[in-house]
């Protein structure tokens, strides 16, 4: 995977979660203008700062390029605004 690969690749997970850059920014502890950068391609994320990126999205680096394992995520990413609302509140009951 090159970084252009690695760029769709956070963004494809960041809006999957309806994301701002911002926000990836601030739950990976990296800089909100060095976000878009990564997801152009124009910069490529060290281990450590793709280990944070995973961190963030609650991944592993091994799930982040395995994108075809049909994760749960996966599933839920499928789901509508009303589907993830009515999840998270009953997930929030448990």
């Amino acid at each position: 995977m090159d970084k252009i690969e690695v760029g769709k690749r956070i963004k494809e997970l960041r809006e999957e979660r309806g994301w701002a850059k911002g926000t990836l920014a601030t739950r990976a502890g990296i800089s909100p203008n060095y976000v878009p950068m990564l997801e152009n391609g124009q910069k490529s994320p060290t281990i450590e700062t793709l280990s944070a990126i995973c961190f963030a999205f609650d991944i592993t680096l091994v799930e982040f390029f395995n994108k075809n394992n049909n994760t749960l995520l996966d599933k839920v990413s499928t789901l509508t605004n009303k589907q993830r609302q009515l999840l998270n509140e009953f997930l929030k009951s448990l």
